[in-house]
């Protein structure tokens, strides 16, 4: 845990790269060996993605970063973009070095049941092993009003927390009063997502420090991170915030 959670403030960065297979090579990860260095000369605490690229950390140049392997998978192209199927194992993931692993599950999609399947059995073979999972829990379906609706996001983060997940990913639900909620009935770190590119840095930067001041255990941002100008100085900036409590004023501040 200590390789992609930061010991002293038990709160992590994590910049998720795991877009190819879904919507394809996207700006930002045309070349994933030059994304992973600027963030983590940035200060990103762990980088996900799937088996098939050089997105590692133990990569033997440059500057070290936790890597986590992404073990489910969907496309935009197919008939339900919701369903996610494993497509490696956590053994798949020991083998080349990984610290931890992550899945993802969409609360009341069609196929929520086999999802949670998966989910339950991934958790006991992480134990097992002693592997850190992570869960990407949203809440998607047809009973689903809203995504970021705290009693939606709150029930989905709760089941990961029940099937034995380590660290939780989902929706900021807007607020920090709703997204204490989240937290409250989670009791395991629950880190936020970044979700569609946001129209500006201070946008960002408000989201997090609302989320960090009732609770959050950091946050997990990609298309807002690697698509950026300057990836590896907004990740400083973020990570000062994550872990350092900067204020967004303080954030904005920092130029190199």
């Amino acid at each position: 845990m200590e390789r992609i959670v930061d010991r002293r403030t038990r709160r992590t960065v994590i910049v998720p790269m795991d877009h190819g297979v879904t919507v394809g090579p996207i700006p930002g990860l045309i070349d994933l060996r030059e994304t992973v260095d600027k963030v983590a000369e940035g200060g990103a605490n762990a980088v996900l993605g799937h088996m098939g690229l050089p997105l590692y950390g133990h990569r033997g140049y440059g500057k070290d970063i936790g890597l986590i392997i992404h073990l489910s998978a969907s496309t935009t192209l197919g008939p339900d973009p919701n369903h996610k199927v494993l497509v490696t194992t956590v053994e798949d993931a020991i083998r080349i070095g990984a610290d931890a692993v992550s899945i993802h599950v969409n609360i009341g999609a069609d196929d929520e049941a086999e999802m949670l399947a998966d989910l339950g059995w991934v958790a006991r073979v992480c134990d097992q092993w002693g592997m850190p999972l992570l869960a990407m829990m949203y809440p998607r379906g047809p009973k689903v009003k809203s995504e970021h609706e705290v009693e939606y996001v709150k029930h989905a983060a709760r089941v990961g927390s029940e099937l034995g997940v380590d660290i939780i990913k989902t929706n900021y639900t807007g607020s920090p009063e709703t997204f204490k909620e989240v937290v409250r009935g989670c009791q395991i770190p629950v880190v936020i997502a970044g979700g569609p590119k946001m129209g500006s840095e201070h946008e960002l930067f408000e989201m997090i420090c609302d989320a960090i001041q009732v609770g959050c255990g950091g946050v997990s941002i990609g298309r807002n991170v690697f698509q950026a100008e300057n990836p590896t100085l907004l990740v400083r900036k973020i990570s000062k915030i994550v872990h350092e409590d900067y204020t967004v004023e303080e954030a904005e501040k920092i130029t190199m």
